[in-house]
């Protein structure tokens, strides 16, 4: 299992991990991306991490 952290502080709304995810459990709340699928249908791929131009995203293996 994968687990997708987005830290709040770094995340400038830019959407582009939202756009990207295959699984689809990224969506902006606001201003801000958030995990709001099931994190348990993460892929693990780290597109969302790639795509990040603020490296507001970090994936780690449970």
């Amino acid at each position: 299992m994968f687990m997708v952290q987005i830290d709040a502080d770094k995340c400038e709304g830019c959407g582009e991990c939202t756009a990207s995810c295959p699984a689809d459990i990224l969506e902006m709340d606001g201003d801000k991306a958030s995990v709001a699928g099931d994190p348990n249908d993460c892929l693990g791929c780290e597109t969302c991490v790639s795509v990040c131009p603020n490296e507001a995203i970090t994936l780690t293996e449970n």
